[in-house]
């Protein structure tokens, strides 16, 4: 049976059509397993085993990719740049903010608010153009975050977890994820896509391990909490959720990841309520559903 033939097998078709949604649920796992692993372990030096263990577990696939399709050397160091940036910079201000203190839920809300920065990044050095309506949306959004941060509508009376130092880690994630995406588009154009995320994961290795070794004492305690955690966001979401991804590039679906992509602080908030009682208010429920909302509409527009 050749491949397309198989491809439209209906069981074909009916796992590229539930696919996405399952990304974008193991995805949001990502903020639960950040929860997990900051009891036992600090932030960058999870990060750092999380990440050496992935690199070293796809880097046979990614050898021999690059020795089939051959290896130009300028992609694999934009790879590795872009994975200090799309990893490294952004989970370690994720994991960073949440080992902190700031929320799950709320860290996932916050940096739901990239593909805004991106566009603006975009439209500062690429010269794509950014669409008004974009603009309305992103403001609409920021309205919502602050009801979110600050439910009284003080300064003075923010939310649990919100303190300077967490709104600036998860400030530095999202242009992080933001820069890294625009460094990817504009220099990483022809080495094949599992290759470059391997090596975007070495990249935030080094990067994560540099940092520990500068702001932390590099202790990690093996629990059975610390274990299932690194289990799950190497095996489950690392590399089954990229390889999904990659599934779905393969079937044409991409575009249903991003459609759906925004429902993510959704799921991390219902997830984090269930399993550590992480409870919003009223205000809080309505500011996140303007964010979600906003987001939402924002990335239907083709400008």
């Amino acid at each position: 049976m050749n491949e397309t033939t198989f491809t439209k097998r209906p069981a074909f078709m009916w796992l590229v059509r539930i696919a996405p949604a399952i990304f974008v649920v193991l995805w949001a796992t990502g903020f639960i397993g950040a929860k997990y692993g900051m009891r036992d372990a600090e932030p960058f030096t999870f990060l750092a085993y999380r990440f050496w263990i992935t690199g070293l577990i796809l880097l046979p696939i990614v050898l021999w990719l690059l020795h089939k399709n051959g290896i130009v050397i300028s992609q694999a160091l934009h790879s590795l740049i872009s994975g200090c940036l799309i990893h490294g910079l952004y989970l370690g201000g994720v994991f960073y903010a949440i080992d902190k203190g700031m929320a799950a839920g709320l860290s996932s809300l916050i940096v739901s608010l990239q593909p805004f920065f991106t566009v603006f990044l975009a439209a500062a050095f690429l010269g794509e153009g950014i669409g008004k309506m974009k603009l309305v949306f992103f403001a609409f959004a920021m309205i919502g975050v602050g009801l979110v941060l600050f439910p009284q509508q003080q300064i003075a009376f923010a939310s649990e977890g919100i303190t300077q130092e967490t709104l600036l880690a998860v400030l530095i994630a999202t242009i992080g994820i933001s820069v890294g995406s625009i460094y990817q588009k504009k220099f990483v154009t022809s080495l094949n896509l599992l290759a470059s995320t391997c090596l975007q994961f070495i990249g935030a290795a080094f990067f994560l391990t540099f940092l520990s070794l500068f702001f932390e004492t590099g202790e990690i305690n093996w629990t059975p909490d610390l274990v299932f955690a690194m289990v799950w966001l190497v095996f489950v979401l690392s590399i089954g959720a990229v390889g999904l991804l990659m599934f779905l590039i393969r079937a044409g679906s991409s575009a249903s990841v991003a459609s759906l992509f925004f429902l993510v602080p959704v799921v991390a908030m219902f997830m984090a309520w269930v399993l550590f009682d992480e409870r919003l208010s009223v205000i809080q429920v309505i500011g996140s559903l303007v964010v979600v909302a906003s987001v939402g509409f924002a990335s239907r527009l083709k400008t």
